[in-house]
């Protein structure tokens, strides 16, 4: 009788993670200075595009978050000028009926941005309200249509969830890699993985009260921008970021396509990367 069948890149240790990986690996000692160095990467972005007279355009997730402290102390310590940036969220829940979920939602995304984010910046440095772009599920094109008015994303900032997936642009096995490449910001129904590990982080465990539906960003925004760099900080995402850096190319995981883009790195602690 045939045993079970293991994948081999989950049994790559931690001195041989990061070789010939088809995604840059970068580890660092600790979650904080991974941090840190998202914050920064953002923090040198716009100030060298403030410098030479340019808008900056960002893809911004809600997870991970440890960024956005570090970001919004250097922006103020610095006296950076956010005027010409563009956020561009990744997501948001909606209600069942198809709503964005309330600001004041513990959840929303929306909130987490004007808590965490906005409301924390300088006045006089601050980004335009109406450059602080969330999807619409109602008009998800009018999204992409501005981000490419603006000429796509300078960098885009993630992380990945369970399924591979990036922003909620989760498995489907049934496209090819290309065409789930070109998929735009739509209307999904989250995957039941998605919703259990999320009510872990978010509602410590309460299933019934995850949201069903989101709007997300698509795969050709976050593909299309000049840099992607992604953050992972849970225990699973040990295994999460194996397959991403040595897993075949398919839809079925999407993070495996960004082995095709050629500015994209995997930030992570030491924890993470060796799994202890």
């Amino acid at each position: 009788m045939a045993g079970h069948s293991y994948h081999s890149y989950y049994e790559i240790g931690r001195e041989e993670l990061g070789k010939d990986a088809k995604i840059p690996i970068v580890v660092c000692k600790e979650p904080g200075e991974a941090f840190y160095e998202l914050a920064l990467e953002m923090v040198e972005e716009i100030e060298k595009n403030n410098a030479a007279g340019r808008r900056t355009v960002f893809i911004c997730p809600v997870g991970p978050v440890g960024h956005y402290p570090i970001f919004v102390r250097l922006v103020n310590e610095r006296k950076v000028s956010l005027k010409d940036c563009w956020f561009f969220n990744m997501d948001e829940y909606l209600t069942d009926e198809g709503e964005w979920v309330p600001k004041e939602d513990r959840l929303s995304f929306r909130g987490f941005m004007e808590r965490t984010v906005y409301s924390k910046i300088a006045p006089e440095l601050n980004i335009p309200e109406e450059q602080r772009i969330f999807p619409d599920p109602h008009h998800p094109e009018k999204g992409d249509e501005l981000l490419e008015k603006l000429g796509g994303a300078d960098i885009c900032f993630g992380g990945i969830g369970i399924t591979g997936h990036l922003a909620f642009n989760e498995s489907q096995p049934e496209l090819s890699p290309e065409e789930f490449a070109a998929l735009p910001t739509r209307v999904r129904t989250i995957a039941p993985e998605t919703r259990a590990v999320n009510s872990i982080g978010d509602l410590r465990g309460a299933l019934e009260d995850m949201p069903s539906l989101c709007v997300t960003i698509g795969m050709k925004q976050i593909l299309s921008a000049k840099k992607v760099r992604l953050g992972m900080f849970r225990d699973w995402h040990y295994s999460v970021i194996r397959r991403a850096a040595y897993g075949e190319v398919s839809a079925s995981f999407p993070v495996t396509l960004l082995q095709r883009h050629p500015d994209a790195k995997m930030y992570m602690s030491e924890r993470v990367a060796s799994g202890n």
